[in-house]
């Protein structure tokens, strides 16, 4: 899908049907024919069009021909059943003469929030205020995204202290992999930031330097974040999976416990089920004599037991 927008004399974006100067060509999920026209229109490199559309690929600052590919990973989150699911895809920025140009493989909110006017300060043929602007989004939305998952972590860590299923663990597991995805992504999409204020190809005026500035600073407030919360969660997990065991033992404990008692019983009437001579045998009194001393029996097995904690 190929969208293009352009900011109007209102200074509002609108959709347009023809690339003019300082327009915004938006790519999702291109097809091949939608590259290759706009390889032929406006002589961008297909490498360049096709790297954000691997999902392994890594971030970069390539500058090629005049052409440059600041290519930097953004967070996502899908809901999968119960339980939340974040990930990074990559998300590539082409500067190109006086247009820009964004690819991606999914629809996103950070792309969204420019798309629905939500970005102040926001031009189309302001290329360099732009990508630093999506970049400052991308920060501030791993951020969100990080206090998400401590705030779930958090809800799973209750659900554990009474558990003894592995659910809560492999639920602590898929967020620990999110945390360390996250954390690969935000150090890739640093150098790329540190990366930009080198280069000569990209013109940072004042103003943008000192944004560009506040965005290393927001990504690197990220990279802390994402950090703590892997080693918390890490901590965490190797706890707890001691707590389900031990949940797990305490269980057995008391049902070994009742066993115990409840085969006292069990082993008078086995005595007295025999068919051979025993005492008492012709008593009238007999049952009632058998039955008193398996409550006897098992009076002192519980206090016994009670006393050990064996049911506690």
């Amino acid at each position: 899908m190929i969208k293009i927008y352009n900011t109007n004399e209102d200074c509002k974006l609108e959709e347009i049907s023809e690339v003019n100067r300082g327009a915004w060509i938006n790519m999702v999920n291109p097809t091949d024919e939608e590259i290759q026209d706009i390889n032929s229109k406006f002589g961008i490199d297909i490498d360049l069009l096709k790297a954000p559309l691997d999902d392994e690929e890594s971030s970069r600052l390539e500058i090629e021909d005049g052409q440059v590919l600041v290519l930097v990973d953004i967070p996502m989150v899908e809901k999968d059943e119960d339980s939340y699911v974040f990930y990074t895809v990559p998300l590539g920025i082409i500067l190109y003469e006086k247009n820009i140009i964004t690819v991606c493989l999914k629809e996103n909110n950070i792309i969204d929030h420019f798309i629905e006017n939500k970005v102040r300060g926001f031009y189309t043929y302001k290329r360099t205020r732009f990508v630093l602007q999506i970049l400052f989004r991308i920060a501030a939305r791993y951020l969100l995204y990080l206090k998400q998952i401590n705030k779930i972590s958090n809800k799973i860590e209750k659900q554990l202290h009474k558990s003894m299923k592995n659910k809560e663990l492999i639920q602590l597991l898929d967020l620990e992999k999110s945390l360390v995805y996250f954390s690969t992504s935000l150090k890739a999409n640093e150098i790329v930031m540190e990366k930009l204020l080198k280069v000569d190809a990209v013109k940072l005026y004042p103003e943008d330097e000192d944004l560009l500035e506040d965005v290393i600073i927001e990504n690197k407030q990220a990279i802390e974040m994402a950090n703590i919360y892997s080693n918390i969660l890490s901590g965490m997990m190797d706890a707890f999976a001691s707590v389900i065991s031990n949940n797990l033992n305490i269980v057995m404990k008391v049902l070994t416990s009742i066993t115990i008692v409840m085969s006292i019983p069990t082993m008078f009437a086995s005595f007295y089920g025999m068919n051979v001579g025993l005492p008492f045998q012709n008593s009238p009194h007999a049952f009632l004599l058998v039955i008193t001393l398996s409550a006897v029996f098992s009076a002192i097995a519980i206090i016994f037991l009670t006393r050990r904690n064996m049911f506690f």
